[in-house]
């Protein structure tokens, strides 16, 4: 089945591609998130008066991620969790306790942004990598600190 998309998907396409995907694909996903849209000649039509809107609201969308992207890498974030005499948590800090942290700074990131291989599980400082849409990457302090 052949779609416009009308967002960014990752590992898919860009806002304004014509593709061939599954019909299950559009079906399921697609369309019911508004991220596709048939690609009839009607919508075709539409879609070239409507590529030069597309394109300055994906820039926009850039910008902003890359002013994040500034904020963050000044930023240093302490994270203060319960944990034993040798410095082991107890329980561990996940991508969801960074993105509260960056949240209470009044930097608005979602948690999938946020790469953590595992769990951190002893005190210390990390550096923990961000990986934003538009291939913008980063990293982040992240002091974890432990109370008795």
């Amino acid at each position: 089945m052949k779609v416009i998309l009308i967002k960014n998907i990752e590992d898919v396409g860009k806002a304004g591609d014509v593709l061939n995907v599954s019909d299950g694909y559009a079906r399921n996903f697609l369309f019911p998130r508004k991220l596709a849209i048939p690609a009839t000649e009607e919508n075709l039509k539409a879609l070239e008066k409507q590529k030069k809107t597309i394109m300055e609201r994906a820039e926009k969308e850039k910008k902003k991620y890359e002013e994040i992207l500034r904020k963050i890498e000044n930023t240093e974030i302490k994270i203060t969790k319960k944990a034993g005499k040798e410095g082991k948590l107890f329980g561990s800090v996940t991508n969801k306790d960074i993105e509260e942290a960056l949240r209470s700074k009044g930097i608005d990131i979602s948690r999938k942004y946020i790469i953590l291989d595992e769990p951190i599980k002893s005190v210390g400082a990390y550096r923990i990598k961000l990986k934003l849409p538009y291939s913008l990457e980063g990293e982040i302090k992240v002091e974890v600190v432990g109370e008795e």
